[in-house]
């Protein structure tokens, strides 16, 4: 009898599954069944949502079609929750609710992360995320909504908390919604009868680290802070927020700031599925070998944010949880998948550090490409074009939203796609599964 095809399942469509299904349709085209479970119809390019939040890309400019972007590979579109590795089936929510299962030969796991959650009063009902569009875009019209409110406000102390803007978290995300948003609030205030008046808004930005992007080279932590500061934004290191209400947040060194805006930009999580699994985890991820395979189950592989990859250039410690590393480690994954089918040879991962890049908006950005440190225009430019290079669609859209930004002014409107009940930390959204069960 013919043998049947292998039936490849990934689940995740991130940075990690995204880059495993487009390498595999390549490597194993015509000879695998490759499926690809996700709860939307497309590939979030993440890095480019503070440019969402702040009008200057459309969201469909940051969102690459899967079915275009991967022709031959099958989408099962919905939530994965149950794997069942004896029987080798997956259990997955259709768009509708309904329950439905898929068998496997071959499972990559790229399930990703979520908001990282603290034990802190308040946050969950009143902070709002940043991990996906329905964030991005409720973020940009709440922003609008403060300002046009605070204009018409009589209460000075209202008018002050609505222009108001607390960001928690210094690292890579929550820098780059600061410095965005400060130069988008300072757009909007100048069409506002009140803003002759009173200050310009007030951005905070929180970490309990002791400098900003404490994760990244101390160069593009001084640029960033210095970027920051020259906008007006105050940053507070070494502080975090105590307690969170409706009308403001307390922090941690005793002072009350009135706002209605508090954006948690903390960290991600590895997705829950990961503990569903049951199977060994490192620091809440799933353990893997150096070729990106589960101990104990060769059929199975994860990568990206969901595995805890030991990094080659540092024994003993795992690879950070970045859009870099789960690209290349899902083209890993993918090259060991089809090796374990027959179609070439499985390697270990290795990765070789390419830099970092920071938009901070306007002219500003810090990067150090292949370990050159760079700022300002010359860092934009650097930044821009590793973007554009790194999208797997829609370059030219981009690049023309970028250059109309140059000579036209921005469009702040507010477009009501995204109601505030839906974007909380405590809720669940097709961005951010939350919850399982």
């Amino acid at each position: 009898m013919p043998r049947q095809r292998p039936r490849i399942v990934i689940i995740g469509a991130g940075f990690a599954g995204f880059s495993a299904a487009r390498r595999l349709s390549r490597l194993a085209r015509g000879a695998a069944d490759i499926t690809l479970v996700n709860p939307n119809d497309y590939f979030l390019y993440v890095p480019l949502l503070p440019e969402v939040a702040t009008g200057l890309l459309e969201p469909r400019r940051v969102s690459v079609p899967l079915a275009s972007a991967l022709p031959e590979v099958r989408l099962l579109l919905g939530q994965a929750d149950t794997v069942d590795l004896a029987g080798r089936r997956i259990g997955w929510t259709d768009a509708e609710d309904n329950h439905r299962e898929a068998g496997y030969d071959r499972l990559v796991v790229a399930v990703g992360s979520v908001n990282k959650l603290l034990p802190i009063p308040g946050v969950t009902e009143h902070a709002h995320g940043f991990r996906g569009l329905p964030e991005a875009l409720y973020l940009r019209d709440h922003i609008t909504r403060q300002l046009d409110l605070a204009d018409i406000a009589d209460d000075p102390e209202e008018r002050t908390a609505r222009r108001t803007f607390v960001v928690v978290g210094a690292g890579y995300t929550g820098t780059e919604v600061a410095a965005h948003g400060a130069l988008y609030t300072g757009d909007l205030s100048h069409r506002h009868p009140q803003a002759h008046s009173d200050r310009p808004p007030r951005w905070l930005l929180l970490d309990v680290a002791e400098r900003v992007l404490p994760e990244l080279d101390v160069r593009l932590s001084r640029t960033a802070a210095r970027v920051l500061r020259r906008r007006g934004v105050e940053v507070r290191l070494s502080t975090s927020v105590r307690e969170a209400t409706r009308d403001g947040v307390v922090l941690t060194d005793g002072e009350c700031v009135p706002t209605r805006t508090l954006v948690w930009c903390v960290g991600v999580r590895p997705d829950p599925l990961v503990t569903d699994l049951g199977l060994p985890t490192e620091q809440g991820r799933l353990r893997v070998d150096a070729y990106l395979g589960v101990p104990g189950h060769p059929e199975v592989f994860a990568c990206g944010d969901a595995a805890a990859v030991p990094d080659p250039a540092r024994p003993g410690r795992l690879t950070a949880m970045t859009a870099q590393q789960a690209v290349r480690q899902g083209r890993t994954a993918a090259d060991n998948v089809a090796a374990s089918c027959g179609h070439g040879h499985r390697h270990p991962y290795r990765y070789r550090d390419r830099g970092f890049a920071v938009d901070l908006g306007g002219t500003q950005a810090a990067a150090d490409p292949f370990g050159l440190p760079l700022s300002g225009p010359l860092a934009m430019l650097a930044t821009r074009g590793y973007h554009l290079l790194s999208l797997p669609g829609n370059r030219a859209r981009v690049a023309t939203d970028w250059l109309l930004d140059v000579l036209l002014p921005r469009q702040a409107v507010q477009l009501g796609l995204v109601r505030g009940h839906a974007v909380p930390l405590e809720n669940t959204s097709p961005e951010i599964p939350v919850t399982r069960r």
